[in-house]
Protein backbone atom coordinates (compact mmCIF):
# COMPACT_ATOMS: atom_id res chain seq x y z
CA UNK A 1 0.00 0.00 0.00
CA UNK A 2 1.17 3.48 -0.77
CA UNK A 3 1.51 5.78 2.18
CA UNK A 4 -0.67 8.83 1.95
CA UNK A 5 1.31 11.98 2.51
CA UNK A 6 -0.49 14.57 4.59
CA UNK A 7 0.56 18.08 3.73
CA UNK A 8 -0.24 20.95 5.98
CA UNK A 9 -2.06 23.81 4.29
CA UNK A 10 0.11 26.82 3.62
CA UNK A 11 -0.58 29.96 5.55
CA UNK A 12 -1.95 32.80 3.40
CA UNK A 13 0.31 35.85 2.97
CA UNK A 14 -2.01 38.04 5.09
CA UNK A 15 -1.47 35.70 8.04
CA UNK A 16 2.24 36.44 8.06
CA UNK A 17 1.61 40.17 7.55
CA UNK A 18 -0.69 40.27 10.60
CA UNK A 19 1.70 38.16 12.67
CA UNK A 20 4.62 40.39 11.72
CA UNK A 21 2.61 43.47 12.60
CA UNK A 22 1.71 42.10 16.04
CA UNK A 23 5.33 41.12 16.76
CA UNK A 24 6.59 44.52 15.60
CA UNK A 25 4.03 46.30 17.80
CA UNK A 26 5.07 44.25 20.87
CA UNK A 27 8.76 44.97 20.25
CA UNK A 28 8.13 48.71 19.79
CA UNK A 29 5.93 48.86 22.90
CA UNK A 30 8.57 47.16 25.04
CA UNK A 31 11.38 49.31 23.66
CA UNK A 32 9.42 52.50 24.36
CA UNK A 33 8.52 51.32 27.87
CA UNK A 34 12.10 50.48 28.87
CA UNK A 35 13.99 53.25 27.06
CA UNK A 36 11.77 56.31 27.54
CA UNK A 37 10.73 55.74 31.16
CA UNK A 38 12.89 56.76 34.08
CA UNK A 39 12.93 53.61 36.20
CA UNK A 40 15.64 54.75 38.60
CA UNK A 41 14.68 55.18 42.23
CA UNK A 42 16.42 56.17 45.44
CA UNK A 43 15.18 53.22 47.47
CA UNK A 44 15.93 53.49 51.19
CA UNK A 45 16.05 50.06 52.76
CA UNK A 46 16.11 51.26 56.37
CA UNK A 47 13.09 53.52 55.92
CA UNK A 48 11.16 50.83 54.05
CA UNK A 49 12.02 48.20 56.68
CA UNK A 50 10.81 50.44 59.50
CA UNK A 51 7.58 51.26 57.67
CA UNK A 52 6.84 47.58 56.93
CA UNK A 53 7.53 46.62 60.52
CA UNK A 54 5.08 49.25 61.78
CA UNK A 55 2.58 48.32 59.07
CA UNK A 56 2.60 44.56 59.75
CA UNK A 57 3.37 44.28 63.48
CA UNK A 58 2.00 47.64 64.61
CA UNK A 59 -1.72 46.68 64.48
CA UNK A 60 -1.09 43.94 67.08
CA UNK A 61 1.03 46.04 69.46
CA UNK A 62 -0.15 49.65 69.14
CA UNK A 63 -2.77 50.47 71.79
CA UNK A 64 -4.29 53.36 69.80
CA UNK A 65 -4.83 51.14 66.75
CA UNK A 66 -6.40 48.38 68.85
CA UNK A 67 -8.76 50.84 70.54
CA UNK A 68 -10.04 52.00 67.14
CA UNK A 69 -11.09 48.51 65.99
CA UNK A 70 -14.86 49.00 66.68
CA UNK A 71 -14.83 52.42 64.97
CA UNK A 72 -12.88 51.17 61.95
CA UNK A 73 -15.06 48.06 61.69
CA UNK A 74 -18.21 50.20 61.52
CA UNK A 75 -16.60 52.31 58.78
CA UNK A 76 -15.82 49.12 56.89
CA UNK A 77 -19.45 48.04 57.25
CA UNK A 78 -20.41 51.37 55.69
CA UNK A 79 -18.08 50.54 52.79
CA UNK A 80 -19.75 47.12 52.45
CA UNK A 81 -23.17 48.80 52.41
CA UNK A 82 -22.06 51.36 49.80
CA UNK A 83 -20.81 48.60 47.51
CA UNK A 84 -23.97 46.54 48.02
CA UNK A 85 -26.33 49.45 47.29
CA UNK A 86 -24.33 50.46 44.22
CA UNK A 87 -24.16 46.96 42.75
CA UNK A 88 -27.84 46.27 43.50
CA UNK A 89 -28.93 49.39 41.63
CA UNK A 90 -26.36 48.88 38.86
CA UNK A 91 -27.24 45.22 38.28
CA UNK A 92 -30.92 46.13 37.81
CA UNK A 93 -30.32 49.19 35.63
CA UNK A 94 -27.86 47.22 33.46
CA UNK A 95 -30.56 44.80 32.27
CA UNK A 96 -32.37 47.16 29.83
CA UNK A 97 -29.01 48.47 28.58
CA UNK A 98 -27.93 44.86 27.95
CA UNK A 99 -31.01 44.16 25.81
CA UNK A 100 -30.40 47.34 23.79
CA UNK A 101 -26.77 46.25 23.25
CA UNK A 102 -27.55 42.65 22.22
CA UNK A 103 -27.35 41.91 18.49
CA UNK A 104 -29.94 39.14 18.59
CA UNK A 105 -32.51 41.36 20.35
CA UNK A 106 -31.89 44.97 19.26
CA UNK A 107 -30.48 44.05 15.81
CA UNK A 108 -28.89 47.16 14.26
CA UNK A 109 -29.78 49.27 17.28
CA UNK A 110 -27.26 47.27 19.32
CA UNK A 111 -24.49 49.50 17.96
CA UNK A 112 -25.93 52.46 19.90
CA UNK A 113 -26.39 50.35 23.05
CA UNK A 114 -22.82 49.09 22.91
CA UNK A 115 -21.59 52.63 22.34
CA UNK A 116 -23.35 53.88 25.49
CA UNK A 117 -21.90 51.04 27.58
CA UNK A 118 -18.42 51.63 26.14
CA UNK A 119 -18.72 55.31 26.98
CA UNK A 120 -19.67 54.56 30.60
CA UNK A 121 -16.81 52.07 31.01
CA UNK A 122 -14.26 54.52 29.65
CA UNK A 123 -14.56 56.68 32.80
CA UNK A 124 -12.95 55.34 36.01
CA UNK A 125 -15.05 55.06 39.17
CA UNK A 126 -12.80 57.56 40.93
CA UNK A 127 -13.72 60.25 38.40
CA UNK A 128 -17.43 59.51 38.87
CA UNK A 129 -16.92 59.73 42.65
CA UNK A 130 -15.26 63.15 42.35
CA UNK A 131 -18.11 64.39 40.14
CA UNK A 132 -20.81 63.12 42.50
CA UNK A 133 -19.03 64.44 45.60
CA UNK A 134 -19.14 67.88 43.95
CA UNK A 135 -22.81 67.36 43.00
CA UNK A 136 -24.35 65.81 46.15
CA UNK A 137 -21.68 66.52 48.75
CA UNK A 138 -19.35 64.37 50.82
CA UNK A 139 -20.91 61.12 52.03
CA UNK A 140 -21.99 57.60 51.09
CA UNK A 141 -24.49 58.76 48.43
CA UNK A 142 -21.66 59.90 46.14
CA UNK A 143 -20.01 56.48 46.46
CA UNK A 144 -23.26 54.63 45.76
CA UNK A 145 -23.92 56.71 42.63
CA UNK A 146 -20.36 56.26 41.34
CA UNK A 147 -20.47 52.48 41.80
CA UNK A 148 -23.96 52.29 40.27
CA UNK A 149 -22.97 54.10 37.06
CA UNK A 150 -19.75 52.13 36.64
CA UNK A 151 -21.51 48.82 37.37
CA UNK A 152 -24.09 49.59 34.67
CA UNK A 153 -21.28 49.91 32.11
CA UNK A 154 -19.51 46.69 33.03
CA UNK A 155 -22.52 44.50 33.88
CA UNK A 156 -24.38 45.76 30.81
CA UNK A 157 -21.54 44.49 28.60
CA UNK A 158 -21.40 41.11 30.38
CA UNK A 159 -25.19 40.76 30.34
CA UNK A 160 -25.36 41.53 26.61
CA UNK A 161 -22.78 38.82 25.87
CA UNK A 162 -24.86 36.33 27.88
CA UNK A 163 -28.00 37.31 25.93
CA UNK A 164 -26.19 36.92 22.60
CA UNK A 165 -25.12 33.38 23.51
CA UNK A 166 -28.56 32.01 24.50
CA UNK A 167 -30.33 29.13 22.77
CA UNK A 168 -32.46 30.57 19.95
CA UNK A 169 -34.84 27.60 19.65
CA UNK A 170 -37.19 28.64 22.52
CA UNK A 171 -37.35 32.15 21.03
CA UNK A 172 -38.22 30.80 17.58
CA UNK A 173 -40.93 28.57 19.08
CA UNK A 174 -42.47 31.52 20.92
CA UNK A 175 -42.42 33.70 17.78
CA UNK A 176 -44.00 30.88 15.77
CA UNK A 177 -46.83 30.64 18.29
CA UNK A 178 -47.57 34.37 17.89
CA UNK A 179 -45.81 35.76 20.98
CA UNK A 180 -44.89 39.44 20.96
CA UNK A 181 -41.41 40.85 21.60
CA UNK A 182 -42.04 41.46 25.32
CA UNK A 183 -43.39 37.91 25.72
CA UNK A 184 -40.39 36.47 23.89
CA UNK A 185 -38.03 38.33 26.25
CA UNK A 186 -40.05 37.44 29.38
CA UNK A 187 -40.61 33.73 28.65
CA UNK A 188 -37.73 32.93 26.30
CA UNK A 189 -34.75 35.08 27.26
CA UNK A 190 -34.97 35.86 30.97
CA UNK A 191 -35.27 32.22 32.19
CA UNK A 192 -32.03 31.43 30.34
CA UNK A 193 -29.99 34.44 31.45
CA UNK A 194 -31.08 35.24 35.02
CA UNK A 195 -28.78 32.68 36.74
CA UNK A 196 -25.72 34.08 34.92
CA UNK A 197 -26.90 37.65 35.56
CA UNK A 198 -26.95 36.93 39.29
CA UNK A 199 -23.54 35.26 39.13
CA UNK A 200 -21.99 38.25 37.36
CA UNK A 201 -23.65 40.67 39.81
CA UNK A 202 -22.13 38.79 42.76
CA UNK A 203 -18.72 38.80 41.12
CA UNK A 204 -19.06 42.50 40.43
CA UNK A 205 -19.89 43.06 44.10
CA UNK A 206 -16.53 41.58 45.08
CA UNK A 207 -14.80 44.06 42.76
CA UNK A 208 -16.87 47.04 43.90
CA UNK A 209 -16.21 46.27 47.55
CA UNK A 210 -12.54 46.96 46.88
CA UNK A 211 -13.41 49.99 44.77
CA UNK A 212 -15.64 51.45 47.50
CA UNK A 213 -12.61 51.64 49.79
CA UNK A 214 -10.71 53.69 47.21
CA UNK A 215 -13.71 55.95 46.54
CA UNK A 216 -13.78 56.90 50.21
CA UNK A 217 -10.45 58.64 49.70
CA UNK A 218 -12.21 61.42 47.76
CA UNK A 219 -15.00 61.79 50.32
CA UNK A 220 -17.43 59.15 49.08
CA UNK A 221 -17.90 57.57 52.51
CA UNK A 222 -16.56 54.42 54.11
CA UNK A 223 -13.06 53.55 55.28
CA UNK A 224 -11.19 55.29 52.46
CA UNK A 225 -10.98 58.76 54.03
CA UNK A 226 -9.48 57.60 57.38
CA UNK A 227 -7.09 55.38 55.41
CA UNK A 228 -5.71 58.22 53.30
CA UNK A 229 -5.51 60.54 56.33
CA UNK A 230 -3.56 57.96 58.34
CA UNK A 231 -1.18 57.25 55.46
CA UNK A 232 -0.47 60.94 54.91
CA UNK A 233 0.19 61.34 58.64
CA UNK A 234 2.58 58.34 58.52
CA UNK A 235 0.51 56.55 61.17
CA UNK A 236 1.44 53.14 59.78
CA UNK A 237 -0.02 51.22 62.73
CA UNK A 238 -3.44 52.71 61.97
CA UNK A 239 -2.98 52.00 58.26
CA UNK A 240 -2.03 48.40 59.04
CA UNK A 241 -5.12 47.92 61.20
CA UNK A 242 -7.38 49.28 58.46
CA UNK A 243 -5.77 47.07 55.84
CA UNK A 244 -6.15 44.07 58.13
CA UNK A 245 -9.87 44.78 58.55
CA UNK A 246 -10.27 45.23 54.79
CA UNK A 247 -8.49 41.92 54.07
CA UNK A 248 -10.63 40.00 56.58
CA UNK A 249 -13.94 41.45 55.37
CA UNK A 250 -13.09 41.11 51.65
CA UNK A 251 -11.99 37.49 52.20
CA UNK A 252 -15.24 36.63 54.00
CA UNK A 253 -17.32 38.28 51.28
CA UNK A 254 -15.30 36.46 48.60
CA UNK A 255 -15.92 33.06 50.25
CA UNK A 256 -19.64 33.78 50.68
CA UNK A 257 -20.01 35.06 47.12
CA UNK A 258 -18.16 32.06 45.66
CA UNK A 259 -20.41 29.61 47.49
CA UNK A 260 -23.56 31.44 46.35
CA UNK A 261 -22.35 31.51 42.74
CA UNK A 262 -21.68 27.76 42.81
CA UNK A 263 -25.30 27.16 43.85
CA UNK A 264 -26.73 29.54 41.24
CA UNK A 265 -24.82 28.41 38.14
Amino acid sequence: MREIEITKPKKPPMYWVKLGGIVAFIIIAYSVAFTNLDLESAFRWEQASTMLQRLILGPFTDAAAIERIPELFMMMMETVAIAYAGVLAGSILAIPFAFFASRNIAKRGSIGGKGVLNGIRSFPELLFAIIFVSAVGIGPLAGVLAITINSVGMLGKLYSEVIESIDQKPLEALRASGAGKIQVIWYGVLPQVLPEFMSYALYRYEIDLRSATVLGMVGAGGLGAPLIIASRSREWEQVGMMLLIIIVVVTLVDILSRNIRKRIV
